[in-house]
This record gives structure tokens, sequence and C-alpha cells, in this order.
């Protein structure tokens, strides 16, 4: 009887942590969408919930814009929460890695901004210099600045957006120009 309660605990234990990793690999697959535009146009989309060094929740999203066949735009897009963030819009976003490379994203509601917890900056050059075995810190353009890190395996989803772009042909010359900038 032991024996059989031993074997059906070690059964049980096996399945649920099968289906854990079914779920967490669902899960993970669901994170970056697809959504067709219009004709020719798709926009790719990775989308995470993260907290600041505040505790404060932002929902990131990175983008990319493909039309026929192009990428036209790759930005990320910050929403801050709760009410009462403001971004400062024109400053740049300024992104700095675990061995302390700075670089500055661009902004691109400088002119006008959807809504005033709303940033969004221009990644299509910085985004290949970006590490990805380590985290990076974003400082946020803010009335009362903070960081918000981005983990690992987010900047790896970011990259596999990159590479899935021109109709995710490894051999279009922008995705090899994409790698090259990333190798090097």
């Amino acid at each position: 009887m032991k024996r059989f309660l031993l074997l059906f605990c070690v059964l049980v234990s096996f399945l649920v942590f099968i289906s854990l990793q079914i779920d967490f690999s669902l899960s993970a697959l669901a994170l970056t969408r697809q959504q067709l535009e219009g004709p020719g146009q798709l926009l790719y989309q990775s989308r995470h919930s993260l907290r600041d060094d505040t505790g404060s929740p932002w929902q990131v999203v990175l983008f990319k814009r493909v039309k026929d066949g192009e990428t036209v735009e790759i930005s990320l897009r910050l929403v801050g929460f709760p009410e009462g963030i403001e971004f400062l819009h024109p400053e740049r976003l300024t992104i700095t890695t675990a061995q302390g490379q700075i670089l500055a994203a661009e902004d691109a509601f400088a002119q006008e901004s959807p809504a005033a917890n709303v940033g969004q900056y221009k990644m299509q050059d910085i985004l290949t210099q970006l590490p990805v075995t380590e985290a990076i810190e974003l400082s946020l353009p803010l009335d009362n600045p903070r960081a918000l890190t981005i983990p690992t395996p987010v900047l790896l989803e970011w990259q596999s957006l990159l590479f899935s772009v021109n109709g995710g042909n490894p051999n279009h010359p922008a995705t090899i120009s994409s790698r090259a900038k990333l190798i090097s």
C-alpha cells in the first residue's frame, strides 16, 4: 500500500509539473501579438506589465509596424498608472545597461501626446544595441523621475520581435543588417 501511495504521489507531482510547464509555455507565447492593420500592413506587439522602483505598475509595449514587407516603425510605448504621472515631452528616454552603457531614445510624442501618462520612444536604431543576457534600466522622463527595469526574458522577446519582421524572412536585407548590428 505504501508503494502504491508513493507511486501515486510521484505520478500526480509529475502531471502537475508538466501542466505547469505547458501553461507557462502557452502564456509566454501569448505575449507577442500580431495584428493586421490594413492591406499589407502588420503590427507586431510585445506587451508586459512591470513595476517601477516605487512599485507603481506600467504597461510596456514594444511594437513594430511592417508595411509591404518593410519595417516602417519600431517604438516603445510606456503607460503609467495611476493617474498623476506626467511624461516630460520632448525629453528622451535614457536606457542604461548593466555594463554602464547609456543610450537615449527619441520621444515620438514630442509634439503631442495622447495622454499625460503615455510616453512613446523610437527604438529602431537602439533595439539592436541592447544586451540580451542582462536586464536594462529605463530612466523615465517624468516630473518625478522613476526607474523601470526590463528583465532579460523581455529583452529576448524584443529581439525575437525585431527579427520576425519582413515577413519572417531571415535573408531580407533589413533583417541581415539588424542581425549584423546585434552581433558586432
